[in-house]
Parts: structure tokens; C-alpha cells; sequence
């Protein structure tokens, strides 16, 4: 600039001048525009505290959007961040309950265990809030994913049953019933398959207290059981051989009631059982009347056979495909009538089930049909399980087939062979096995110790003369048959339901 004249130099700054002025201009409209758009700030307050939502919703609602990808690692930390940042949120009964939703979901044995804790939590700490009655069946449900078949460990099973009862008696008005009910009625079916197969080895084994006491427990807890005619039939067997060896005429008039009374229970209950021929048969010859059919009986049983005629599985792979599950069988478990709600009674002895004067059956659950409610019940049961069956007029025609091959496989030809087969074993298995020898020397004890008062009757002369020493011997008789008593005495054993029948029957 210093080459150029002073006149020159002014003009050109000037135009530098000018040209700056009009870059500042044009920058300043250009700015406008964005101004415009940033002026509706003001007027969207609103708008932003509308989506700027609570915190605890936020991660309430990102937590249900990880469950619903299976995502249950995630969804469980913000469902614990939200219980441990925010105590008084009112999502925070919700999302307790959800963490007890994603393990139920996530499956597998330790996480359904970890499922029954946070449900049983939840009950705690919320009792009044309609989600209880939930979180209780939800409990019963983990144990019955766990329960396992019915000749494995039964605890799972015993668990469901309980939590299933608990929940029936807790919160009668729940929608929930229909389904609590038929998932008990599944769960006695597999407890009660599993004393069954019990009861039946000792029968073939012909350890006829073991298997009484067991279907005496079986008769009076599971009158739904789909093979209680069958245990009807072999605990009447049962009392008509102890009847058969029995020599005094009152203890053959008990057993022959006893015997009676499980018959006339087929008739009333099992009317369309193959074995109500059987019994009806057995009572004629016995002379005791036949009873009715109970038309509630007839009518639970033709719904039964027409639900197991329409959802009968393929033979062929049904039991090979029920070696590779793990799950059990409830395809027989019944569709209708009210499941025992009483607690288990473990009074039944294997020792005493067959003694002199011992209780039968008390017959004091009946399987009985559900009346108008029953009805509702049976078909909101059958939507839970896929399944529709409508179809009930045409069940009077096919009532026999169905069933018929899983009881006849088991031990039906057995049955009316049973007083003949008893009364020849009876003799022939302590040489045997040696499984009797503590029920034969029981009668010689107590005919010893009638017949020991006699001889100190005999002779008078020598118990005068001899006070101190006759006195003395009595005293070790005395010793020696108490001793022999308490050795033959059944009831000094255990009576522990896990060691029943360990001796016949005593004659």
C-alpha cells in the first residue's frame, strides 16, 4: 500500500469499507430465518414436560420392553434400580411382581425357585392388592413345571398341591378358579399314579399289608384318581382273603363289610367301570344289597370318556415318547368334579391297616360331579387346555372302550383269581422268602400267656407251701412273655409310611 498515491489508498478503503458493511448486512438476513424457527420455544413448555416423563416410568417402561424381548438380565437390573432409587414410586408393587414374572418366564429349576421366593414376597409385602391372588397360583405353577413323573421324587408335586389348595381356600372368588382346579385335579392324578404303582408292587409281591395301607390312603385322598375302581378292587381282595384266613366269625363279618363297602363304592361311583360287573357280582354272592349308580357318577364319567375318546394320544408313540419326557402323564387326570381340599392324614399304618377290628376306608370324599358351577367350571378348564369337547351324546355308546386297555393291562385278570392264590400262599411263603416269620409266632405268645395262669390253679397245696418261690417264677414267666410280646408285637415297629407292609397277614 505504500507504492500507491494517498489518493488511491483512501478510495480503496473506501471500497474495503463498503464491501465489509455490506457482508455484516447480508450475514444479519441471513440469521433471520433461524430466529423464526427458535421463537416457538415459548410456546412449547407445555410440550416439553409432557416428554420429559418421571424417571421411575422410564425405566418401569424400559424394563417391560426388555421382558417382552426376552431380555430378562436387563429388564431385572432396571426393575431393581427403580425398587432401590425410588421406595415410595407407585410402580414399585408393579415392578416387584415383574421381577417375579421374569424368572417365572426365563424357566429352569433355579430360576422358577427364585420365582416362588419373589411371588411369596410380594404376597408379604402387598396382601390386599388383587395381584396376590396372581402371585399365589403363579406359585403353585412353578412347582407344577417342576413336578416330575410320577415313579421319581413327588415333592414338586406334594408343593403345587399344597400351594393349589392354599390358593382355592384363599381367594374363592377369583377368576382364577376354573384353572387352579384343574391343575390340582392334574397334580393328585400324578400323586396319587405314584401310590398306586406302589401299592400294586406289593400286591403282585403279596405283601398284602403294604399294599392295604396304601390303598386305603389312595381311596379316601384321591377319589378322582382315573384307576380308582381298579385300587377299589384290589383293597376289596385284600379284605376277602383276610376274611378267607381269619378264623373267628366277627373278625370274617368285619372284613366281609370292609370288603363290601369297596365294592359297593364301584357300583356308586364307577358305574361304568369294567369292574362294576365284577363287584356287583362279589355283593350278590356275599348277600349284601347292589346299590345305584349315582347319576352325578354317570354323567362325570361319560364327560371323562368322551374327553379321552377325542383327546386320545397315538399308542404307538405315547409311551415311547414317555420315556424321553421328563414331564408326567396327565392325559388320564379327570376334566370334572371337585379335588380333595383336606390336608394329607398320615394315620395309615401298615402295621395296624390289617389288625383285628382295623378301620377300612372312610369313603369320606366322594368324586363327585360339580353341580351348575361344576358345569362352567369343566368347560373353562378345557379352553386352558386347548381343548373342546362337545361332543357328550354319543359317549353313552363308547363308554367301555376307552378306558379299558390301561386297567386290563395292569391287573384286572388278577383280581377275581385273588382269594384262591391268598389262601395257598399263605402257607407256602415262609418257606419261601422268610417275609413271614415275625406274623406266625405271634399267636403262640398270647395263647402261652392265657394258659399260664393253670398251673398255679392245679396246684394250691404247693403255691401255700411255696409262696416266695411261686412268686418268683411268675415273675420271670411274666418277664420272658412280656419280652416275646413286645418282639411280636406289630405296633412296637415303625409305622413310617416309607417302610409299610413288611409282614403278611396274621391268620
Amino acid at each position: 500500500m505504500s507504492g500507491f498515491p494517498l489518493k488511491l489508498r483512501s478510495v480503496l478503503i473506501a471500497a474495503l469499507v463498503v464491501l465489509l458493511a455490506s457482508l455484516a448486512t447480508t450475514a444479519t438476513h441471513a440469521q433471520k430465518p433461524h430466529v423464526t424457527k427458535v421463537k416457538p420455544k415459548k410456546g412449547n413448555k407445555n410440550g416439553d414436560a409432557s416428554q420429559s416423563a418421571e424417571p421411575d416410568k422410564v425405566l418401569y417402561d424400559r424394563a417391560m420392553v426388555s421382558l417382552k424381548k426376552t431380555k430378562f438380565i436387563e429388564a431385572r437390573l432396571d426393575l431393581q434400580t427403580l425398587i432401590n432409587t425410588y421406595p415410595d414410586s407407585e410402580y414399585l408393587a408393579k415392578a416387584k411382581l415383574a421381577i417375579a414374572d421374569s424368572y417365572y418366564k426365563e424357566g429352569g429349576t433355579s430360576n422358577l425357585t427364585q420365582s416362588v421366593e419373589e411371588y411369596k414376597n410380594f404376597i408379604v409385602f402387598f396382601p390386599f392388592l388383587d395381584e396376590a391372588a396372581y402371585a399365589q397360583m403363579q406359585i403353585g405353577m412353578a412347582h407344577y413345571r417342576m413336578m416330575e413323573k410320577a415313579d421319581r421324587d413327588n415333592s414338586q408335586a406334594e408343593y403345587a398341591e399344597d400351594e393349589f389348595r392354599t390358593f382355592l381356600l384363599k381367594y374363592p372368588q377369583s377368576p382364577l378358579i376354573p384353572q387352579a382346579e384343574q391343575y390340582l385335579r392334574n397334580v393328585q392324578e400324578v400323586l396319587a399314579d405314584g401310590e398306586f404303582r406302589i401299592a400294586r408292587f406289593y400286591y403282585a409281591k403279596m405283601d398284602y399289608r403294604a399294599s392295604a395301607a396304601r390303598l386305603v390312603e389312595l381311596s379316601d385322598r384321591y377319589p378322582l384318581y382315573s384307576q380308582g375302581d381298579l385300587a377299589l378292587s384290589m383293597l376289596g381282595n385284600i379284605y376277602m382273603r383276610a376274611k378267607q384266613v381269619s378264623k373267628n366269625e366277627d373278625d370274617k363279618n368285619h372284613w366281609a363289610d370292609l370288603a363290601g363297602q369297596c365294592y359297593t363304592q364301584i357300583m356308586r361311583d364307577y358305574p361304568l367301570s369294567k369292574l362294576a360287573l365284577d363287584a356287583k357280582a362279589k355283593l350278590t354272592s356275599m348277600g349284601m344289597p347292589v346299590p345305584k349308580a349315582d347319576p352325578e357318577a354317570v354323567k362325570r364319567m361319560e364327560a371323562q370318556l368322551a374327553y379321552e375318546k377325542e383327546h386320545h394320544p397315538n399308542t404307538v408313540t405315547k409311551y415311547p415318547l414317555g420315556m424321553i419326557k421328563a414331564n408326567p402323564d396327565i392325559s388320564m387326570a379327570a376334566r370334572s368334579g371337585t379335588p380333595n381340599l383336606n390336608p394329607p392324614d398320615d394315620t395309615v399304618s401298615a402295621t395296624d391297616v390289617l389288625n383285628q377290628g382295623a378301620a377300612g376306608p372312610s369313603f369320606s370324599i366322594t368324586a363327585r360331579a360339580l353341580s351348575s358351577g361344576g358345569d362352567s367350571a369343566s368347560t373353562d378348564t378345557e379352553s386352558v387346555e386347548s381343548s373342546s369337547s362337545s361332543d357328550t351324546t354319543a359317549a353313552g355308546a363308547q363308554i367301555i372302550a376307552a378306558p379299558t386297555p390301561a386297567a386290563a393291562a395292569t391287573a384286572p385278570e388278577a383280581a377275581p383269581a385273588l382269594p384262591s392264590t391268598m389262601t395257598s400262599v399263605s402257607t407256602a411263603a415262609p418257606e419261601a422268602g422268610g417275609e413271614v416269620p415275625n406274623s406266625a409266632p405271634s399267636a403262640p405268645p398270647a395263647t402261652a400267656t392265657a394258659e399260664s395262669p393253670a398251673p398255679p390253679a392245679q396246684s394250691a397245696q404247693a403255691v401255700s407251701n411255696s409262696a416266695n418261690a411261686t412268686s418268683g417264677a411268675t415273675q420271670s414267666a411274666q418277664s420272658t412273655n412280656q419280652s416275646s410280646t413286645n418282639k411280636s408285637d406289630p405296633k412296637s415297629e415303625s409305622t413310617s409310611k416309607k417302610k409299610k407292609g413288611l409282614h403278611k397277614i396274621i391268620p
